[in-house]
């Protein structure tokens, strides 16, 4: 699975956050400044093409859904990028939250509760 750009994962976020839509569903759910109708249906259309979404068409619209869930996008992602820049090492990409105070000793015992009582998916 490949990493999408800004702009397509700011779509994606739309059709994850709304669930199956059109194009003018999508764009309501997009922060400023939103981009022109065209650019965001040219986006949607390449992440057609790339396997994220699907569509059936409504009428003289298509209607589109996500083909690939959140939750898998993010694991992947989160995979490549600890890969890319830690090291392949969670405990790193921690580390490096800690060392720069984005996380605190709260935060650090929630995460350690998970891994020793993780819940079933």
């Amino acid at each position: 699975m490949e990493k999408l750009t800004i702009q397509e994962e700011e779509a994606m976020q739309a059709v994850w956050q709304h669930g199956p839509g059109f194009i003018k569903d999508f764009m309501a759910l997009l922060p400023e400044p939103k981009p022109p109708y065209t650019t965001l249906a040219s986006t949607i259309k390449n992440l057609e093409k790339k396997g994220f979404l699907k569509s059936e068409r409504f009428a003289n619209a298509n209607r589109y859904s996500a083909k690939v869930k959140e939750a898998e996008y993010k694991k992947r992602f989160m995979k490549g990028f600890v890969s890319d820049y830690f090291q392949n090492s969670y405990k790193e990409l921690v580390a490096f939250f800690a060392r720069d105070k984005k996380i605190s000793a709260e935060e650090l015992k929630e995460i350690i509760n998970l891994i020793e009582h993780p819940e079933k998916e």
